[in-house]
């Protein structure tokens, strides 16, 4: 039976770990009330595997973005402590721990968790790495997988918008054995490294109903079929044996923690570990935004779109839906733009004058500040520019991670400052085509609530606020995703009857801090009809270019 939370009782805790794409954080959280005690970072010593793979310096092609698995176990064996060391707390009271990750970031295993690159022979062989989510090399294997659903009318397909990422399990894997058919055939496990890294805590293999649900495309009880399967290749038929597994539940508990991981984390052996789960779906709760219509914004180097609804609609370019892949008992969507900050931050590195670095360097602040309070002080349309925020790919509505960035307008005259607002002004633009596909598919959106490292830009806040033409709510914390596994940790241990009991407890969220501008936002109406005929165009086949650039780009490359 679960326990509940009694006053007169030592205080408990849990703790959360983070996995993002370049570091792993950890969270002590207080079980009563939510409060943030100690927090440490482990950057990944491998970082992001996208030019030469470390073993061999063997070059990757186009588009590969892999990771190495010990990187994760690193984030145990030093954060962990280093978290409770900072929180000054006793590790005798932690009573669970719960992890979130990236996804779709999915490597090849052995039957007892092993990772393939790990095996010598395999060390040198990039398919037997870590996948990371901006993988997009499977591209092609994800149109054949559309193609042949929509041919065969696969009842899955609509729940993903009509479309599967290369970004997911199932391109991926498909790419794998094409690619690399030994590899493949070795690798008894294709595993959401969401669900290995609970598999090295507690020593039980599980998987969990979010990552299965949304990049597994298990719908209505089961997977794709083998006849499905085999008509994409004869081998890929048995594809679903390396997935297949009994679905845990979001704040399930998927076993104790082992004395091995106890020795890392320096954390009570037997506690509880949670069942896995994913960054953004495990912020809503830390947000308090699980209610249907509350479309939240985890807003980082990507942002992902999460929001629950009480019935089931099939919305066209969505990530998909999944019942009970954010909370039980609701359905859970998912939508997303796979850069964000990314782009912002490859303008910076790419194209920014010294005299700007300099000036900002000067009065003490960072480039990406310097650069907003120019931008802010321009009026909408002042730069004469659009772009399409496409330079990682569309992820939402698109899928379509071959496409490439634009920026029209520019002239001799055009400033640094006028590129940079053009650019946050895309990605808030494909938030908001985001928002009208929810919409016209007969789910309102009553609030946005933004979560992630972009809430400390407040020019980036309010023009979304102003093009999205609504109030924008922020979660109270700076690490809405660790706080939502430590939710979820408590749920695990028996503190909390249910996630929505927990995080209401333990969740924070500050109400409408960004209201939207009336004058701006019929202002940007103007932009945002420029930036959906640039979008259409560019995106929807009327003119192929970017898929033809990509095209000559690999064969120089190569």
């Amino acid at each position: 039976m679960p326990h509940a939370v009694n006053a007169n009782e030592p205080a408990r805790y849990v703790v959360g770990v983070d996995f993002g794409t370049l570091s792993g954080r950890a969270l002590v959280v207080r079980v009563e009330d939510g409060a943030e005690l100690g927090t440490a970072v482990h950057e990944y010593r491998h970082g992001v595997i996208d030019r030469t793979l470390p073993a061999t310096g063997t070059a990757l092609p186009p588009d590969w973005a892999l990771q190495d698995p010990e990187d994760y176990l690193d984030v145990l064996r030093t954060a962990v402590p280093a978290a409770i060391a900072d929180a000054g707390v006793d590790p005798a009271l932690v009573i669970g721990i719960s992890t979130d990750f990236t996804a779709c970031t999915v490597l090849p295993a052995l039957a007892d968790g092993t990772p393939l690159c790990r095996l010598p022979e395999f060390a040198g062989r990039p398919h037997a790495y870590t996948k990371l989510w901006k993988h997009h090399a499977a591209q092609g294997q994800a149109d054949r997988i559309n193609t042949l659903a929509h041919e065969r009318g696969e009842p899955w397909i609509n729940r993903y918008g009509g479309k599967i990422s290369s970004e997911w399990q199932f391109a991926k894997g498909l790419q794998l054995l094409e690619e690399d058919p030994e590899v493949y055939a070795r690798a008894e496990r294709w595993i959401e490294a969401a669900d290995w890294i609970v598999w090295q805590l507690c020593g039980t293999e599980t998987r969990n109903v979010c990552t299965a649900g949304y990049k597994g495309i298990y719908q209505d009880g089961s997977y794709p079929s083998a006849d499905y399967l085999a008509a994409l290749n004869p081998d890929f038929a048995g594809f679903v044996a390396k997935i297949e597994h009994p679905l845990l539940p979001l704040g399930a508990l998927a076993g104790g923690l082992t004395a091995q991981a106890a020795a890392w984390t320096g954390l009570p052996e037997g506690i509880a570990v949670a069942a896995g789960n994913v960054d953004a779906h495990v912020t809503a709760p830390a947000a308090q935004a699980i209610s249907p219509g509350q479309l939240v914004m985890i807003m980082g180097t990507s942002t992902c779109h999460v929001m629950n609804g009480d019935t089931l609609a099939e919305v066209p370019g969505m990530c998909g839906v999944v019942e009970g892949g954010i909370v039980a008992g609701g359905y859970g969507y998912e939508g997303g733009q796979s850069g964000v900050g990314d782009i912002f931050a490859w303008f910076v590195d790419s194209s920014l004058p010294a005299g700007y670095l300099a000036e900002a360097e000067r009065r003490g602040i960072g480039p990406h500040e310097y650069l907003s309070e120019l931008a802010a002080a321009q009026r909408v349309g002042q730069h004469g520019l659009v772009a399409l925020d496409w330079h990682n790919g569309n992820r939402s509505v698109l899928v379509d991670h071959e496409l490439s960035g634009v920026i029209v307008g520019q002239t001799l005259a055009t400033r640094p400052e006028d590129v940079y607002r053009a650019l946050v002004e895309a990605t808030a633009f494909g938030t908001r085509t985001i928002i009208d596909a929810f919409e016209g598919s007969g789910l309102p959106v009553t609030e946005l609530v933004a979560a992630g490292g972009l809430l400390k830009n407040a020019f980036l806040m309010r023009l979304y606020a102003d093009v999205t033409g609504r109030p924008i709510s922020v979660i109270g914390s700076e690490q809405g995703p660790a706080l939502g596994s430590a939710i979820h940790a408590a749920v695990a241990a028996g503190a909390y009857p249910d996630v929505p009991a927990a995080a209401a407890a333990m969740g924070r969220v500050e109400r409408r801090v960004y209201e939207p501008d009336a004058a701006r936002t019929k202002a940007y109406e103007a932009l945002y009809e420029e930036y959906r005929l640039l979008h259409d165009y560019f995106g929807r086949g009327e003119n192929d270019v970017l898929h033809r650039l990509r095209r000559i780009r690999n064969e120089a490359r190569a």
